[in-house]
């Protein structure tokens, strides 16, 4: 699953998404359009170039040209990330959405309702905190449900919402 790798970074899809939009950029460019911070941008950056999903523009030429392309797995990602990043806007929830765990959990949920060790599993790297963190802000934002069953003893379940319908379709283009 490369989800947790895309959404390791806070900036990995909006980058990735404007780099498809505009089929590679300067960096300045990227740090007016997208508004973060310089040594944020670096550091994402260096970590797409290291995924291999951009590079650097090689060569000497125009002045106006862009110093960072999408490749061609970046640009099928990219997107994707576009649509994904349109659908976060559209409900407002890319606050909520571009938190380390928060997409990679959303896709977890999309086969159906987990319990709690199940996400670990599936998730694998991930924290018990960053995990009870994300599902309580999916939860929050109306798409994740938590179920508490009245059997004995209780079991907690899990289960994506309508809403997160579209963001999951995204997500199994990403994953």
């Amino acid at each position: 699953m490369r989800l947790p790798a895309l959404f390791h970074h806070r900036w990995t899809a909006p980058i990735l998404a404007e780099l498809h939009r505009t089929n590679g950029a300067k960096f300045v460019t990227l740090v007016k359009r997208l508004e973060i911070p310089r040594d944020t941008l670096t550091r994402t950056l260096r970590a797409l170039i290291r995924s291999g999903w951009v590079r650097r523009n090689p060569g000497h030429g125009h002045p106006m040209r862009p110093e960072y392309l999408p490749t061609r797995r970046g640009r099928r990602l990219g997107w994707a990330c576009e649509r994904l990043l349109f659908e976060l806007h559209r409900h407002d929830l890319e606050g909520i959405a571009l938190k380390k765990w928060s997409m990679p959990l959303l896709h977890a949920l999309a086969g159906g309702p987990r319990r709690f060790s199940e996400l670990r599993r599936k998730l694998g790297r991930v924290t018990t905190r960053a995990l009870t963190l994300a599902i309580k802000d999916l939860v929050t934002a109306g798409l994740v449900q938590r179920t508490v069953s009245a059997a004995y003893p209780p079991a907690v379940r899990y289960d994506a919402l309508g809403p997160s319908r579209p963001l999951c379709h995204w997500l199994r283009r990403l994953a």
